[in-house]
């Protein structure tokens, strides 16, 4: 069975003498671990943020293609599903490359999907560059950056990720009118262009993302201590004997000569060592890379496949059924809002102040307020966490109900911060599984919830398509 209650703060040394000490690690709870919740928070922004947002190219693939509803909303869920369905993989080059890698690397496959899609003729291609591509990319930063924000926290672990997360909101706010100037001022394809460019700033975000890395400063005296050579000098050498006679200047060269004839034989001997440095330097790099490939394999099937497998935690596996079903009625709301605001001729209220920018500046709040709250010592954040989750679920209910402007911007302000609670998953599944098994957990969760997301959105559109009724659609969800 799995325990939350590890040393999260300690580090191990490599030689396994070494490991029967702990010692902390001055960056917990603070120094470097708040530039790791900045990272995480502009992560959130360039992609979560970008993904709400999604509905405004929607709208315009709508009108380029001349597809369905149901089709066309295969683009957006296939980037959110994808950047989440990809976790359990992402779990395994984080085990093998470290999370800056992996996030750094994601960041340039993101931003070359956003690019390739600007040029995509039809909305099939948009599955494959935005839908595959740029969802790829999207995983391989968002992951890292949720990880180590555990890693870096025991302390107001709800907090810190609450803080980070709220770049989701912040990029929804901002995103969604910076789509709509570009798409209005240079069209589709060249605010996707533009958005590709904002997009490489992930790498950035990635290298910030500096691992908890312990060294011990360890002293070989032999090493500080190199073998002194002697030199070819006739100071030397005059300085043993007088300088009188003629032998006595004979045997001083004889000696000078000897000493550098000596001295040239061990050039020539160490000569061949320095050639072959380089080749020596690559294989050990290479050894190194294929021992930590094999140990980050070997780590990441154990935690799926083998004796100690996280299926085996029933409660575990109960918040993985959860979680299938928990994130589609959130996506929908993003989604079909634009959509639902033009059905109810409510456009001239809503370019006044969106109402995706409702639910991202309440989405906010939520997330703060939450994460305080559940760090509370008299509180369980798991109580925090279902009580939220109920809230949203009723929120989403009723949202179709109401035909007024005031009336969707009350229950977008209810599901902005009752959806507050995602900041909460990586806490509560930290408490089921341990922070050692918090990447590949938590990949697992963000994996069932980008299956939920890719298969929402397109049913309910074809729902909508049907039936010509959002209500319906969202009752479902």
């Amino acid at each position: 069975m799995y325990t939350s209650h590890e040393n999260i703060g300690y580090e191990f040394e490599d030689d396994p003498k070494d490991k029967k000490t702990l010692k902390p690690h001055p960056d917990i709870d603070g120094g470097w671990a708040w530039v790791i919740v900045l990272s995480s928070f502009f992560v959130h922004i360039l992609i979560m943020g970008s993904q709400m947002a999604l509905g405004v190219l929607n709208v315009e693939w709508l009108e380029e293609f001349h597809q369905s509803r149901g089709l066309t909303a295969w683009v957006s869920s296939l980037s959110m599903g994808i950047t989440l369905i990809v976790g359990p993989f992402i779990g395994l080059f984080i085990n093998t490359c470290g999370c800056r890698w992996t996030a750094f690397v994601g960041g340039v496959i993101n931003a070359l999907g956003w690019v390739l899609s600007a040029y995509a003729a039809s909305v099939h291609c948009l599955f494959i560059t935005f839908g595959v591509a740029a969802g790829f990319g999207s995983g391989m930063a968002y992951l890292p950056a949720v990880v180590m924000v555990g890693r870096y926290f025991q302390k107001r672990r709800a907090l810190a990720q609450g803080l980070s997360t709220t770049g989701t909101g912040f990029g929804a706010f901002l995103m969604t009118p910076l789509l709509k100037y570009l798409c209005a001022e240079y069209g589709w394809r060249n605010a996707m262009f533009i958005q590709g460019a904002v997009s490489l700033n992930l790498c950035v975000c990635g290298a910030l993302l500096r691992p908890l890395t312990f060294r011990k400063d360890r002293t070989d005296p032999a090493e500080k201590c190199p073998p002194v050579v002697p030199a070819c000098s006739t100071e030397s050498v005059k300085s043993n004997g007088h300088m009188g006679g003629a032998e006595e200047k004979d045997g001083a060269s004889a000696n000078e000569e000897t000493l550098c004839d000596l001295h040239a034989q061990e050039c020539k001997d160490q000569a061949q060592p320095r050639k072959n440095t380089c080749a020596l330097r690559a294989l050990e790099t290479l050894s190194q890379l294929s021992r930590r490939v094999k140990k980050g394999f070997r780590d990441w099937y154990s935690g799926y496949f083998g004796t100690a497998s996280l299926f085996t935690n029933r409660m575990f596996v109960a918040f993985i059924f959860w979680a299938l079903l928990a994130y589609s009625s959130f996506v929908i709301a993003f989604i079909h809002l634009p959509e639902i605001v033009n059905l109810y001729n409510l456009s001239e209220q809503n370019d006044i102040f969106p109402l995706t920018s409702i639910i991202a500046i309440v989405h906010i709040f939520g997330k703060v307020v939450l994460g305080v709250v559940a760090d509370l010592p008299c509180v369980s954040v798991w109580n925090v966490f279902l009580m939220a989750n109920f809230a949203l679920v009723i929120s989403i209910f009723i949202l179709p109900l109401m035909h007024t402007y005031a009336g969707l911007a009350v229950v977008c302000a209810l599901i902005g911060f009752s959806s507050g609670y995602f900041s909460l998953m990586p806490v509560v599944t930290e408490d089921l599984v341990g922070i050692k098994h918090l990447a590949n957990a938590y990949g697992i969760i963000i994996c069932a919830n980008g299956i939920s997301a890719l298969l929402g959105p397109p049913f309910a559109g074809s729902e909508m398509s049907v039936f010509s009724d959002f209500h319906r659609s969202f009752c479902w969800h």
